[in-house]
């Protein structure tokens, strides 16, 4: 059967000050009404039940999750005891889902991206799912609209052929964040797609991929399986995950995997990875600012007012991020917002904690 496994770790340091650690960023209304997380489970829920969608996350973050989603079983909810990077955290979501069903096709998915064209995606994860039960490991490649030196990029290899209208490739090789330079090449060839950072896979086959390129993790994740369904369960993943050593799934099983397939779509999709993403998702006023909140502006353009209780009054600005919580400011030009990690770690070093 086909499950989904939504990642909703993390707290999106990029977006400081709104997303703090008691507040990350899928838990944020950064576009509309509902939000990053609500958004994520209301794409997918009309091709999954409730019951086939699980959530990996954080002690932390559980509670607020489980109120935002309450039609999900409170059993689906995985809970890390502390984030371990995005390899574990699936390893993790798979043990469970092959529990339930050790035949499953596991779709694993982000808890704060967005996605403008919802119902293109859930034919394109159908599809994937056609490819995965070929034994194929899938990863879903965004169509680049310019060359982006954030993003990591899947090369295409040769075809696989044509599902349900999309064309499927075989990965030739991932390339991490290039140079502005290479990037450019990479978007002109028309050979790569950006890193989605999403998959489609049996869950069995994972498992193997652990095994093979993971072996230590294989056995501290084993060793947790063991006791699935146990009381025991709890006191054995508070005993063996501390120990598990930190890895992305890139980087730990996509890389050196056999049979990976990408399957390049055009979905309206952002990460939401900085600031200044928000002014190509929200609508812009005749000057090209972006305004959440109140805002009252002489000579302003190009930038983004993100309020919130008080009035924001700019005179004489451009190209500037403005974010605006109730106990910090950010202020700074568009071209240096991905500077807001740099601040972030500062505040860790100084234990500013209050502001974290």
């Amino acid at each position: 059967m086909f499950h989904a496994l939504i990642m909703a770790g993390g707290f999106g340091t990029r977006l400081w000050p709104l997303s703090r650690r008691d507040r990350p960023k899928q838990s944020l209304k950064l576009v509309g009404e509902r939000t990053m997380f609500e958004h994520a489970v209301d794409r997918i829920a009309p091709i999954f039940q409730p019951e086939q969608i699980l959530v990996v996350t954080g002690t932390e973050h559980v509670a607020s999750l489980r109120a935002q989603a309450p039609e999900l079983p409170p059993e689906n909810f995985i809970v890390e005891p502390e984030g371990r990077g995005t390899a574990p955290a699936i390893g993790l979501g798979a043990i469970h889902l092959r529990r339930q069903d050790p035949e499953a096709i596991m779709v694993v998915l982000t808890a704060d991206h967005f996605i403008a064209d919802a119902e293109r995606f859930r034919r394109v994860l159908t599809a994937a799912a056609q490819v995965a039960a070929d034994d194929h490991l899938v990863t879903l490649g965004i169509s680049p609209s310019f060359p982006s030196t954030g993003y990591g990029y899947i090369k295409q290899g040769q075809s696989l052929g044509i599902v349900e209208d999309f064309p499927i490739f075989e990965v030739e090789r991932f390339t991490e964040k290039p140079s502005m330079e290479t990037a450019f090449h990479m978007v002109e060839s028309g050979e790569y797609s950006w890193n989605s950072g999403m998959f489609i896979w049996q869950v069995d086959r994972i498992i193997e991929e652990f095994q093979r390129q993971m072996p230590e993790f294989y056995v501290q994740l084993a060793e947790v399986e063991a006791t699935l369904g146990t009381p025991g369960y709890e006191a054995a993943l508070n005993r063996v995950w501390p120990q598990v050593t930190k890895q992305t799934i890139d980087y730990g099983v996509m890389e050196g995997a056999d049979d990976v397939a990408v399957i390049p779509v055009d979905i309206g999709w952002s990460d939401i990875g900085s600031w200044t993403s928000l002014l190509e998702l929200l609508p812009t006023d005749q000057n090209g600012n972006t305004v959440v909140g109140s805002h009252v502006g002489i000579d302003t353009h190009d930038t983004l007012v993100f309020g919130g209780k008080r009035l924001v009054v700019t005179i004489g600005l451009e190209g500037m991020v403005i974010v605006d919580t109730e106990d910090a400011l950010l202020v700074c030009p568009s071209e240096r917002e991905q500077e807001v990690r740099a601040i972030v770690r500062q505040l860790e070093r100084e234990n500013q904690e209050e502001y974290l």
